[in-house]
């Protein structure tokens, strides 16, 4: 992990895994801050990104088992949504250009499962926009703000005491904010330098998340102990949306390198990227927090591509050398 770390130009890098429900430790390679030299360790908080996508995705399974949410109702009857509709159009482009928002037949499931573009539940087009605004009728639902609704439903039960929610009407803790891997960039000399931080955002669902990697290591023991949600909860977020769609409820699911897989991926350009894999047939579990874009790999929004990544092949290959852990 380390010499791919400095291969990818990665100042910092905050490393977990979890193998048959237990952690086998969080650790640091690297800086968090290039400037100051700060080294990074397991409890390091960085800013998760899109990772974030299956936090959110067990608030709604969680609503959904006390009665509160259905994720199959027609979004046109929740509050807010035609503003939404009107303000996504008037955008359209890359994410809204064939969105139907008057079809009654689109539902919070479509957007959540990345199945919402053009004919809803018909073919996978990765929307972090609709994604983040699904937010709201959670909220909604359960008469809270949703950065509430995440620290009830999955913060305080998986014991995430390292981590939180941020947006621009919620500052970060000051314990997090103080100790937060800084974003970098890969400078024109090849060599990291600062980076500006994200922009401010919205109260989302499709991020806002600043945790560390100890403690996404605790969330995922939590959610395969069925601590968070149900088990046929969990099943039905890693279940395909449809036949050929890589993507479930917030999590993208595929057969990689002949091993069945779930995982979601983070990425602030220029400033943040992360990976969370978890290998279902070796019933191991890869957490990856960078302080630069360097996790990424090259992909389209309508195709998943886990097997580009240098990280994922490397804890596969090492999944595969373990004594007694054949899928």
């Amino acid at each position: 992990m380390d010499s791919l770390r400095t291969e990818a130009g990665i100042p910092g890098l905050a490393v977990a895994v979890v193998h048959r429900g237990e952690s086998l430790g969080a650790f640091g390679l690297g800086t968090a801050d290039i400037q100051s030299g700060r080294p990074v360790t397991g409890d390091t908080p960085f800013n998760i990104a899109s990772v974030s996508k299956p936090i959110s995705a067990v608030v709604a399974m969680r609503l959904r088992e006390l009665g509160l949410l259905d994720l199959d109702a027609p979004l046109t009857g929740y509050k807010g949504f035609a503003e939404f509709c009107v303000a996504a159009l008037e955008r359209g482009g890359l994410f809204f250009g064939d969105w139907s928002c008057a079809d009654p037949s689109l539902t919070m499931r479509h957007v959540l499962t990345m199945t919402s573009n053009g004919v809803p539940g018909t073919r996978f087009f990765y929307n972090p926009v609709a994604f983040s605004w699904m937010s709201r009728p959670m909220a909604e639902v359960g008469g809270a703000a949703f950065s509430d609704l995440v620290a009830t439903h999955v913060f305080h039960p998986a014991g995430m005491i390292r981590s939180a929610r941020r947006h621009r009407d919620l500052p970060l803790r000051t314990d997090l904010e103080r100790d937060l891997a800084q974003p970098h960039v890969l400078a024109s000399n090849g060599y990291p330098a600062r980076s500006d931080p994200p922009p401010p955002q919205g109260d989302g669902a499709a991020g806002g998340v600043i945790a560390t990697a100890s403690d996404l290591a605790r969330f995922d023991i939590s959610l395969d102990s069925n601590e968070l949600v149900s088990e046929s909860s969990r099943a039905e977020m890693w279940d395909p949306a449809a036949p050929g769609v890589p993507y479930g409820i917030g999590w993208f699911v595929d057969e990689v390198l002949g091993e069945q897989a779930v995982w979601h991926t983070g990425l602030w350009e220029g400033a943040y990227s992360a990976l969370y894999l978890k290998v279902l047939s070796r019933d191991a579990t890869l957490i990856l927090l960078a302080n630069s874009d360097g996790l990424r790999w090259p992909g389209r929004l309508d195709e998943a591509g886990l097997e580009r990544s240098p990280f994922a092949r490397a804890f596969f290959e090492w999944l595969a050398s373990l004594p007694g852990t054949s899928a």
